[in-house]
């Protein structure tokens, strides 16, 4: 993060806003507020959005952005954070912010709600409000379920609706490829045709084994027990998200999966040049006829924004 201060209160700041993936993601239930109860393995990742924060003495909210079909309105959740802020501390000052959008749009990486949490950071930081760590936190749960672990980062267990966390030791070092098809997906479409309770056993991954797999440093271990139950929605209604995990698999993936609810799949690599292949078939190759967006990244190690 760079940032200009011109005395007590940051004038400029400059964030970068980290995706995430799903190591694993299993859903428990449905519960009567009709939120679900989820227990998953967040993993933040390098590939990142830049947010360019700028306060100035006329009120209000002013976003702008490189893709011009992103909301800058109140639907954004940036705005939504911002907003949240000024309204609490009675923040009569605007805030300008510049988003450089890398991450995919609602692809299952938690990029709105990265920008978000960055921006909960940012004004906290600009403003000189002194809110803690779990302060922040808390406000993020009221904006979306994956604001908290984007303000935290690195390697994390996920329960309730998203808002309960806890620390888990980091992926090892490997390499990640991934590709987005060019499909529309709805979260809320997936959870809503998702029928936990008609489901066999075994469609739910089996968490235990991976967090123990992550204390064991051993990625083959974590490649045997991890899985995303919303596959069973989205990879069924969405064949090409099959398509693109075999041949991630066939490219050296050690694990292939889904991210969220889709439909962005990573794969794992712990050979450098097998994930560069993989990435060049996608980003150059035949690849692009099924992959709109393709990166490879890697695991970020555990710490907080910076």
């Amino acid at each position: 993060m760079y940032t200009m201060n011109t005395g007590y209160f940051m004038d400029i700041l400059k964030l970068q806003a980290y995706g995430k993936i799903n190591l694993s993601l299993d859903v428990l239930r449905k519960r009567e507020d009709g939120y679900h109860d989820v227990r998953m393995i967040m993993q933040t990742v390098r590939l990142h959005d830049t947010i360019s924060m700028m306060r100035n003495s006329s009120p209000g909210i002013t976003i702008e952005t490189n893709l011009p079909f992103l909301p800058t309105n109140e639907h954004n959740l940036m705005h939504k954070a911002a907003k949240l802020i000024m309204d609490e501390f009675s923040i009569n000052d605007g805030v300008k912010i510049s988003l450089k959008k890398v991450i995919p749009v609602s692809g299952g990486m938690g990029g709105g709600s990265a920008d978000a949490a960055s921006v909960l950071f940012g004004m906290n930081r600009m403003f000189s409000l002194g809110l803690s760590d779990e302060e922040l936190k808390k406000r993020g749960a009221t904006i979306g379920a994956d604001v908290p672990f984007c303000l935290c980062h690195g390697t994390a267990l996920s329960e309730g609706f998203g808002e309960k966390l806890g620390k888990l030791p980091p992926l090892p070092d490997c390499h990640i490829v991934l590709a987005r098809p060019g499909i529309p997906v709805s979260t809320r479409y997936v959870y809503e045709h998702l029928h936990v309770s008609e489901l066999p056993p075994e469609a739910h991954p089996d968490i235990d084994s991976a967090i123990n797999a992550l204390c064991h440093g051993d990625l083959q271990e974590l490649a045997g027990c991890a899985g995303n139950i919303l596959e069973t929605v989205t990879e069924r209604e969405n064949p090409v998200i099959t398509d693109i995990k075999k041949i991630m698999c066939e490219h050296g993936s050690f694990l292939s999966l889904m991210s969220g609810s889709g439909p962005t799949v990573f794969g794992l690599f712990t050979d450098s040049e097998a994930a560069d292949r993989c990435y060049r078939f996608f980003r150059y190759g035949n690849g692009r006829k099924i992959a709109r967006q393709s990166y490879i990244t890697s695991p970020w190690i555990q710490g907080p924004i910076t």
